[in-house]
């Protein structure tokens, strides 16, 4: 917190009923990470801290800070830990790799593990032609790795993407970044290429139209306007999309939408990038949320959940977009073996234990609670989403629809401290992606709690 915001009024004490697996010693933070804090302000870089948690352990769902309260994970690493924490198959596959062998010059070398993450990638990945697959180290990582490869493939500079859109903060993704005006201030000029239309929004529809009558014209102005104005289609190298919008608040797109862009680029040769970084691995009940949309994209970039815990990410992209020489693109890092292992245990135990029919059930059964809320807050203006990967959108008035950012920060600060570990996203909303092992009972207790939180919230008010 800056010294220039004001203070607020303290978030309510948690009573004992509201305990349940959640099990609260001290107030968070507590005396064991009060100073832990202090050492972060003064030698880390200022960045993007959420709450003043210090954790000390996790199992599961569950995360014990250091001064022993039990807390229960919504969060997830932002979408890191599909499986949960310490999966005891994940934890054995790295404790495996790294006693033979935790790095070699990723890309100069060759590696089974490697080739076996590749091909299973490959697999899991929509589309039947046949595919490449390049390992990076994060989701911006990856983010830039598609760009340049469509531009180098297409030869051509422009890359069209959509407002509200989080693609990463490095320099290439961050032209495509539009999810905060936070995240782009003082840091141009931009990569150049990078354009943006208006996101499809149901709630909140830029052209204040209503689906279906709209006829997806959010998706038609991107060729009976833009097309004939600003955005020259010939010099189109792609179009970069997330199927769920992350950070810019956890939106979906109306049915439909993805297919009716997915015409119009067709029509003019335009590859589409899909960017799986937080929707994929599981997270919404199938392997990449795309596959909700009906369309095949031609580039899927991955981060995040791939890699169990690990830093880990990668592109699997149609083979014909390969760089026809050597050492146009590499990386140093990319597909290390540790985390290379870990991947693979990842997409096992997704496998064995049916994570994905879990996130499908789990997301119906939350979906459906947080609907009960918004019946009894009208403080919830929207609840969305789609398998584990869930928001609700907090507003002043839910006719006018405005946003309220301090109502919703008020939430996250009396959530935590009742146990249950959240993210905002958006400009008021909250996002709820626990790991693919949540259990129904866990699901109802995190209800409880954002119950309880929202009521105590508007009694700050």
């Amino acid at each position: 917190m800056s010294q220039s915001t004001p203070p607020r009024a303290a978030p309510s004490v948690p009573s004992n009923e509201e305990r349940r697996g959640v099990v609260i010693r001290t107030p968070i933070p507590g005396p064991a990470a009060g100073p832990i804090i202090e050492r972060d302000h003064r030698y880390l870089m200022t960045s993007t801290k959420s709450a003043p948690i210090v954790a000390a352990s996790g199992d599961g769902v569950w995360v014990t800070d250091v001064d022993g309260n039990r807390l229960l994970d919504f969060a997830s690493g932002v979408g890191v830990l599909a499986v949960g924490h310490s999966h005891p198959e994940v934890v054995r596959a790295v404790r495996e790799q790294i006693g033979k062998l935790s790095h070699f010059a990723g890309t100069d070398f060759y590696y089974e593990n490697q080739t076996v993450l590749a091909e299973k990638l490959s697999r899991i990945t929509p589309g039947s032609f046949e595919k490449k697959v390049f390992f990076t180290n994060s989701g911006t990582e990856s983010v830039e790795a598609a760009l340049k490869l469509v531009r180098y493939y297409r030869q051509r500079p422009i890359v069209i993407g959509l407002l509200g859109a989080f693609h990463g903060r490095t320099m290439g993704a961050l032209s495509l970044t539009s999810s905060k005006p936070v995240q782009r201030a003082r840091f141009g000029p931009y990569v150049g290429g990078g354009h943006h239309i208006p996101a499809p929004n149901c709630y909140r529809c830029p052209y204040n139209l209503t689906y279906p009558s709209c006829d997806l014209y959010c998706a038609k102005i991107l060729e009976e306007l833009y097309f004939h104005t600003s955005i020259p289609p010939e010099d189109v190298a792609a179009f970069l999309a997330e199927p769920i919008q992350g950070e810019g608040g956890y939106v979906v797109p109306p049915p439909r939408w993805f297919t009716t862009l997915r015409t119009i680029l067709d029509r003019y040769g335009i590859p589409l990038i899909d960017d799986e970084v937080q929707a994929g691995m599981g997270r919404t009940g199938r392997w990449f949320g795309i596959e909700h949309h009906g369309v095949v994209p031609e580039v899927v970039t991955m981060a995040k959940a791939l890699g169990g815990g690990l830093p880990m990410g990668a592109i699997a992209f149609d083979a014909k977009l390969d760089y026809p020489h050597p050492g146009s693109h590499s990386n140093t890092f990319g597909g290390n073996l540790t985390a290379v292992a870990a991947s693979l245990a990842t997409i096992d135990v997704i496998e064995k234990e049916k994570l994905l029919d879990n996130a499908r059930i789990q997301g119906d059964h939350l979906l459906a609670r947080l609907r009960e809320l918004k019946g009894r807050h009208p403080e919830i203006g929207d609840v969305r989403g789609i398998g584990l990967m869930t928001a609700t959108e907090f507003v002043r008035d839910p006719r006018t629809k405005e946003p309220a950012p301090e109502f919703r920060d008020r939430v996250l600060e009396e959530a935590v401290q009742r146990g249950l570990i959240l993210l905002g996203c958006g400009r008021s909303s909250i996002r709820y992606i626990p790991p693919l092992v949540v259990r129904r009972e866990e699901i109802d207790e995190a209800i409880e709690i954002l119950d309880a939180s929202v009521r105590a919230a508007r009694g700050r008010a």
